[in-house]
């Protein structure tokens, strides 16, 4: 861990690193998922949200312990190689790095998009190119210049996100005299996928730790900005379901942009206050991309398993400019594609992946009594925890369509063969 760190500095607070986690999980989906939660489980989609709070609670009490006691560069990828050794080490690095470059390709498609919708001279070919690169390449720049900026830029973003979707809910004072009649009952099996797309709009948080050492007292500030950003986003999702469906009543399972819709009901400008909101997320959730996930390409070369240059720390600002550079290129060729399902959804399943190592690798260190920097959290129930959060996520995988699940495997596959073929060149080095 020590050298895995070196060069980096640790100047991110608990705010900044809850603001983080808030900005990741809390993405673009939350501005059409209220609709899609309506059509699956109808008024009862709060409680799909409550159980899946229940859920990824075992995931984010794993995180939060191993977190405390391995705060390093690369996050669940440090927390897995020290559990389990180097090969699952790298194939939770792999997930976790694939989820993330493949879920901000696909996000800035949809900036894009949305920026189209708009002003039409920018929804294809050139002008939909410059607006990807200038979201992508602007935050890469304000991260190579230094984490404080980076992370202080998160803090904003998340702020400012926010906003839209508090005057959301406050809407409820509106929606009550004038409320629809209620959502019909849907089909009992509906209720069950509801739980999956809420599983869904909880991940995130796994991108951001991947910037853990650069956290300030993380055996402390992990656990807390996790357990206080999580709770936070189970809070407001609750919240926004409700309002949505007290607005919108049977219409919300049909709606396209169901928070836009919605506040239109009460004024035309709250709902263009919350057309501006969907696009400030979507930068919001590139900016916490790009604050973690390059330092998972940062932790791999640093512990010998990428090129040496991805492992470099610039002297002048302690940041790994190198991998900022190459992640944020990768995932501007992802947006160019324009294949924003695909990437959203193989990015899930690469998330369900890493949260089973996460789970297992968070009980090992657990009964080791793993210490890297002060005194760790200590959770009891860490073992009920992850037995449970590992259940969960092969529930999760295994409720995907084979064709998605055959892609999830064929990342695994060629995450072992990268694994095999780099400890090969490392022995035939003199």
């Amino acid at each position: 861990m020590t050298s895995r760190d070196d060069g980096l500095r640790r100047h991110i607070g608990p705010w900044a690193l809850g603001a983080a986690i808030v900005n990741g999980v809390v993405g673009a989906g939350i501005f059409s998922l209220p609709a899609a939660m309506a059509h699956a489980a109808g008024q009862r989609a709060p409680l799909a949200y409550l159980l899946c709070a229940a859920a990824m609670a075992m995931v984010v009490l794993c995180l939060a312990e191993a977190g405390s006691r391995m705060p390093t560069s690369g996050g669940v990828y440090g927390y897995v190689a020290d559990a389990f050794g180097p090969l699952a080490g790298f194939l939770c690095g792999i997930m976790t790095w694939t989820a993330s470059v493949l879920a901000c390709g696909g996000i800035a498609a949809a900036f894009a998009a949305t920026i189209g919708s708009v002003v039409p001279a920018v929804s294809a070919g050139l002008g939909r190119a410059m607006v990807i690169l200038a979201a992508i390449g602007g935050i890469a720049l304000v991260n190579a210049r230094g984490v404080r900026g980076g992370a202080g830029l998160v803090s904003v973003v998340t702020a400012v996100k926010l906003l839209p979707l508090l005057l959301f809910v406050s809407l409820w004072l509106w929606a009550a005299p004038a409320a629809p009649p209620p959502v019909a009952p849907p089909p009992a099996a509906g209720f069950g996928q509801a739980v999956i797309l809420a599983v869904f709009a909880f991940s995130g948080m796994e991108t951001v730790l991947g910037a853990s050492g650069e956290v300030a007292d993380a055996h402390r500030t992990v656990p807390r900005a996790l357990f206080g950003a999580m709770g936070f986003v189970l809070v407001l999702y609750i919240a926004i379901q409700l309002v949505a469906q007290r607005l919108l009543g049977p219409d919300l399972a049909q709606a396209t942009a169901p928070l836009a819709e919605a506040a239109g009901r009460v004024s035309l400008a709250a709902g263009l206050v919350l057309v501006a909101g969907a696009g400030l997320s979507m930068l919001g959730f590139i900016a916490s991309d790009i604050l973690g996930a390059p330092r998972i390409l940062f932790a791999f070369a640093r512990d010998g398993l990428l090129p040496a240059a991805l492992g470099r720390a610039n002297p002048r600002t302690g940041t790994p400019n190198v991998a900022i550079g190459v992640h944020s290129a990768i995932a501007a060729g992802l947006a160019l594609s324009g294949s924003f399902t695909g990437l959203v959804t193989a990015s899930t399943l690469n998330t369900a992946g890493l949260y089973f190592l996460g789970c297992g690798a968070a009980w090992v260190l657990h009964r080791r009594g793993t210490r890297a920097l002060g005194p760790p959290a200590d959770f009891r129930v860490l073992p009920v925890a992850s037995v449970l959060g590992m259940t969960t996520m092969v529930l999760l995988v295994g409720s995907a369509q084979r064709d998605q699940v055959l892609g999830l495997f064929a990342v695994i596959l060629a995450s072992v063969a990268l694994f095999a073929a780099t400890r090969l060149v490392r022995r035939g080095r003199p």
